[in-house]
């Protein structure tokens, strides 16, 4: 049975604050009086103005609680129904204008009960309109409901008094079980999602991310959903607990609900048609459009929605797309793409700068007694075309997977591999560095394009987008030493000398592939502990990869070190020598939201965070950022670390012989990049299943574009010429100058 209430018409606005809750001293207005920063001064009717708006057929139930500024025009309010203490700003005989849309200034056709409005504002046909404090310049119109209740909290996982624990909002991220559920807080960093998901075991430091996040609010009741300037809300159905930021727009949303709306001027927000969001944080520049549904979620900066796409206790980091598609209990670092209505994610930790394919099925825990399987996949994750995955599953930095469905767990360690399915030979195939011999352009334009695409005005967190970077390289480097073992594994199986230990399998693989011996070739290099089944997995083209990777930690080298010496030109030897510890060591990183940071620097705060020294977010936030201003120096350090474990050489002992070999073989390394990047793009232009589609050359170039005018490849041409000039500028500066 639906309990309905009756209680005395005059009570219609008043009581909004139950008394229990009401502090003492404080009437139901304090927090909205606090809220209201207009800066309006407001005075009672007078008799002529009551005269008007009665004569304009509105109505109050108290016209001593109508408070209007000294520009009000009584005209311009119209057939109204108030209820409550309602205070009105300016109002002027203009119209406002925006995207062809123009409406007079004024209060026309609602009920309005308890709000406030700033000046010269437009509010017509709202069916219900209640405790709102609007801005100035504000569009409301065509809305059938627009309210907020005493105990809001607008998205943010908090309880207000007299709440029970059981009605906070948690979003079960990563797990679908729950085990990795985080509280969603507005200015939400993709780092805080990941630090607050990880380390579960440690109860005290998940007390006092929690303890830290109920801090930044209080739990009074009584707080009004507010309604920033000259923002737009426009033939919409529902809007309930809503806080919005100026210069949004929101037109035809069904039904807003428990949400924060951030939007500035300089980065606004869009909501379109159709669409549908509960219990949720949008931060600054997002756009949803066209029937999306999301619920329990946070959506980062510049991140969009779009197309009925469907985010479920999620987190979407900035900069982010998802089109058409569904996404449960899964946390995206920056730069995402998914698209496409068949491709879906479940329970999966994506590490930013990746791309879903059309059919993918990264998700559904069906092979699993309970649903509280994970998939974690490094930067740069790739599934082709109708992939299916199995949980639990693990993939290092730019993986492509190609078509096929994968029927065990995979946990593939070695970075910028091609894995392939064959099912025919039933077995899985490794290519390892495939994007540097198949695809360097789009590895080298994707880095390029994150880059631009980035919108963030307030960049809280350095977010790595080159392929080269502690997290890749280090796993360039365990994946060097997978090769030697798997390698001498495998020439002793094809030439066997009796029992062998691990060691001497490792020290065999090595000599073979550091002397480029041709019986390499001729092995069949098998992966252990790659897939969870008893067939095999065989890596191709370890020789060239095993090349390929060494040439790429120190080709990493040269551009941290080109880095350093054109930002300290007066810097010499002694000074690079200076900031190289004496015990260098191969540290690991972790990639904390789409920051890389030393896993020692994120250990310090986490154990500050436990012992009360970093009291709230804003702390950590600092933290962020400090590690970001250090990061050009670290990422130097880490990349000396990286060379001295792959060549075995003491760079701070013989640096003023390294340095200038190092630099020199650089730019061979970027002339084969930069010749890859054409070649790799060229193929389209030589195919003739490509080209078949085309009358001829021209109507090709008119369609996709000419080769030879394609900016990236122009860009990078460009590149490789002031790289080179770079380096000789370097060589040529005596010792005493570097």
């Amino acid at each position: 049975m639906n309990i309905i209430s009756k209680q005395p018409i005059n009570a219609l606005g008043y009581g909004f604050i139950p008394n229990e809750y009401l502090p003492k001293g404080k009437n139901e207005y304090h927090l909205r009086n606090i809220q209201n920063r207009s800066g309006i001064e407001y005075k009672h009717l007078t008799a002529y103005e009551i005269e008007v708006l009665v004569r304009n057929r509105n109505t109050s139930d108290n016209w001593n609680n109508i408070l209007v500024s000294d520009a009000f025009n009584p005209e311009l309010v119209k057939n109204c129904k108030f209820y409550g203490l309602v205070r009105i700003g300016k109002l002027e005989p203009y119209f406002l204008e925006f995207n062809n849309i123009k409406m007079p200034v004024g209060l026309y056709n609602s009920t309005i009960i308890s709000c406030d409005f700033g000046d010269n504002v437009v509010v017509d046909n709202v069916n219900y309109l209640s405790h709102y404090i609007i801005g100035n310049e504000v569009f409301l119109v065509n809305i059938n409901e627009m309210a907020t209740t005493d105990h809001t909290k607008f998205g943010n996982g908090v309880l207000k008094e007299g709440e029970q624990e059981n009605i906070r909002i948690w979003l079960e991220v990563c797990n679908e079980n729950g085990g990795r559920s985080i509280v969603p807080f507005s200015g939400m960093l993709p780092g805080d999602a990941f630090l607050w998901s990880r380390y579960r075991d440690n109860k005290e430091l998940q007390a006092r991310f929690l303890e830290i996040t109920e801090r930044q609010f209080d739990k009074l009741r009584g707080y009004y959903g507010k309604v920033g300037d000259r923002s737009v809300i426009k033939n919409c159905s529902i809007i309930k607990d809503v806080w919005i930021g100026t210069d949004a727009y929101i037109k035809g949303a069904n039904k807003l609900k428990n949400l924060t709306i951030n939007s500035t001027a300089e980065s606004p927000t869009q909501v379109g048609e159709g669409c549908e969001l509960v219990n949720g944080i949008i931060d600054v520049g997002c756009r949803i459009f066209y029937g999306v549904k999301a619920v329990r979620f946070v959506m980062a900066s510049h991140s969009q929605l779009k197309y009925g796409a469907r985010l479920i206790n999620s987190y979407l980091g900035n900069n982010a797309t998802i089109s058409c598609c569904e996404v449960l209990n899964s946390l995206i670092f920056p730069a995402h793409e998914q698209h496409h209505n068949n491709s879906f994610l479940c329970a999966a930790l994506v590490m930013g700068q990746s791309n879903m394919a059309a059919g993918a099925t990264i998700g559904s825990n069906h092979n699993s007694r309970a649903a509280d399987g994970e998939i974690v996949a490094g930067r740069g994750f790739w599934p082709g075309l109708c992939v299916s995955l199995k949980h639990n599953s693990k993939f290092a930095s730019y993986i492509l997977l190609a078509k096929g469905d994968y029927p065990a767990e995979l946990n593939i360690p070695i970075p910028f591999c091609l894995v392939v399915n064959e099912v025919h030979l039933d077995k899985i195939v490794i290519m390892p560095g495939y994007w540097f011999k198949y695809n360097m352009y789009a590895l080298a334009r994707n880095a390029g394009k994150y880059i631009d695409r980035d919108k963030r005005i307030e960049k809280l967190q350095h977010i790595e987008y080159d392929y080269l970077a502690p997290d890749t390289i280090n796993e360039i480097v365990d994946a060097l030493s997978l090769f030697e073992k798997f390698t001498g594994k495998a020439y002793y199986r094809k030439f066997p000398e009796g029992k062998v230990n691990e060691e001497k399998m490792i020290a065999k693989g090595k000599e073979l592939l550091l002397n480029n011996d041709p019986v390499v070739n001729e092995l069949e290099i098998l992966a252990e502990g790659f897939e969870n089944s008893n067939r095999k997995v065989e890596i191709i083209k370890v020789a060239y990869c095993y090349n390929l990777f060494r040439e790429l930690v120190s080709y990493y080298v040269a551009n941290q070190l080109v880095s350093w010496l054109k930002q300290n030109k007066k810097a010499g030897i002694e000074e690079l020598a200076a900031i190289i510890p004496s015990r260098n060591t191969l540290g690991e990183w972790v990639n904390v939201g789409g920051q890389l940071m030393p896993e020692t620097e994120l250990q310090k705060l986490l154990q500050q965070l436990i012992s009360g020294k970093v009291k709230n977010w804003d702390s950590v936030h600092a933290f962020y950022e400090k590690q970001g201003i250090l990061y050009s120096e670290q990422k130097l350090v880490h990349a000396i670390a990286a060379y001295e474990a792959v060549y075995g050489a003491g760079f701070k002992k013989n640096i003023r012989e390294l340095l200038p070999v190092i630099l020199n073989k650089s730019v061979e390394t970027k002339e084969w990049m930069t010749k890859g990047i054409f070649d790799s793009r060229a193929k389209d232009y030589k195919n003739p299943f490509k080209k078949m589609v085309y009358e001829n050359d021209k109507e090709m170039d008119a369609v996709v574009g000419s080769l030879r005018d394609n900016s990236f490849i122009r860009q990078e041409t460009e590149g490789l010429k002031t790289y080179k000039e770079t380096i000789k500028k370097l060589a040529k500066v005596k010792e005493a100058a570097l």
